[in-house]
C-alpha cells in the first residue's frame, strides 16, 4: 500500500493570481497520478491547504479547473515551438531546437506532458480541443516557416509540419514509455537527423539569399 501524500498545512490568505497557481500546481499532481475520474475537488482542496469554498471560488467545477491546466500545458507548448523556431533563422539548427523542445517537454515536465496527450478524458469535445490545438498551432508555425523557406503552397507546408510534429511528440513520448536506454541528447540527435535529412532536401526559394543552413 502506498504511502500517504502529506496535506500541505492551511495556507494564510495569497493574492488571487498566486492562489490560482497554487491551486493548479496542487490539482496537476492529483489529476495525473490518480486520472481525470478518480481525482476529486475535496482532495485538491486538501492538498492545497485551503477550503472546499475557496477552491470553487476560482474553479466552479472540476471539469473548468482540468481544462485550465489543459490550458496552460497546451500554451506552454505552442510558445515552446515558436521560441524554437525563432532562436535562429539556419534551418538545420531550427529543426534541431524544436525536437530539444519535445524531448524536453516530456523529460522536464512529464507531469503537464501527461495531462495533455496521456489524458482519459479525450472523448470530451473540450478536452480534445484542447489537445488538438496543440498540434495544429504547433505546425500552424512551422508550416509558415516552410512555405517561406521553399514556396511549397499552403496545404503541402502544412502536412510536412504536421508530420514534423508528429515525429517530435510521438518519439519523445515512446522514448519515455519505453524508458528507452538512449539518453535524452542521443534521442534527439537521432530525431533531428532523420527530420533534417527528410525536410532539408526540400529546395529553397531562389530569392532566398539566407545560407545558414547549408
Amino acid at each position: 500500500m502506498s504511502e500517504a501524500i502529506p496535506l500541505r498545512p492551511r495556507t494564510s490568505r495569497l493574492p488571487r493570481t498566486a492562489r490560482r497557481a497554487q491551486l493548479l500546481e496542487v490539482a496537476l499532481e492529483v489529476f495525473v497520478e490518480q486520472g481525470y475520474h478518480s481525482a476529486s475537488m475535496d482532495e485538491i482542496a486538501d492538498r492545497a491547504g485551503v477550503s472546499k469554498p475557496v477552491l470553487y471560488q476560482h474553479f466552479p467545477g472540476k471539469l473548468d479547473l482540468y481544462l485550465a491546466l489543459l490550458e496552460t500545458s497546451c500554451d506552454t507548448v505552442i510558445a515552446g515551438v515558436k521560441t524554437a523556431l525563432s532562436s535562429t533563422t539556419d534551418n538545420r539548427r531550427r529543426v534541431q531546437a524544436t525536437m530539444e523542445l519535445w524531448y524536453d517537454y516530456v523529460a522536464d515536465q512529464g507531469a503537464a506532458f501527461r495531462l495533455v496527450f496521456e489524458s482519459d478524458l479525450t472523448s470530451d469535445p473540450s478536452v480534445r480541443e484542447q489537445v488538438d490545438r496543440v498540434i495544429e498551432e504547433s505546425a500552424s508555425a512551422i508550416a509558415e516557416v516552410i512555405h517561406e523557406d521553399t514556396g511549397l503552397p499552403g496545404a503541402a507546408s502544412h502536412l510536412l509540419a504536421v508530420s514534423l510534429v508528429g515525429m517530435g511528440h510521438v518519439g519523445a513520448r515512446n522514448w519515455l514509455s519505453a524508458d528507452s536506454s538512449l539518453s535524452r541528447d542521443e534521442a534527439v540527435q537521432l530525431v533531428a537527423g532523420l527530420a533534417w535529412r527528410g525536410i532539408g532536401g526540400f529546395p529553397r526559394n531562389e530569392d532566398d539569399t539566407n545560407q545558414g543552413d547549408e
